[in-house]
């Protein structure tokens, strides 16, 4: 089964804009409800599209760089990196459907 990766400050850039597929970024904290109800999903999701979009998670509050560069106000906040550009963003709990619409309009 393929997980979520683990991603910071130090290898954001290297994993996420030079990624040969796509890359779900879930910008979140271990405090963070929302984002914990929102962790099953994204595992089931990193399982699903294994091989087509890579799903990575960055805890805002040890990796402050990041959060602030791409103007993390809440969380979770995901973003949807392609080619190195964020071509889509989701603010909040999304349920899964909704999570794939936006995959999806990504690999269309």
């Amino acid at each position: 089964m393929t997980k979520p990766i683990t991603i910071d400050d130090s290898n954001f850039d290297q994993t996420v804009l030079q990624a040969e597929t796509p890359v779900l970024v879930d910008f979140w904290a271990p405090w963070c409800r929302p984002c914990l109800m929102l962790a099953p999903i994204l595992d089931e999701l990193a399982d699903e599209y294994s091989g087509r979009i890579t799903i990575a998670r960055i805890d805002v509050d040890q990796n402050p760089k990041t959060a602030a560069r791409y103007g993390i106000m809440s969380i979770p906040t995901m973003f949807i990196f392609n080619e190195g550009k964020p071509v889509s963003n989701i603010v909040g709990y999304r349920p899964k459907r909704e999570l794939e619409r936006s995959l999806n309009a990504v690999l269309d």
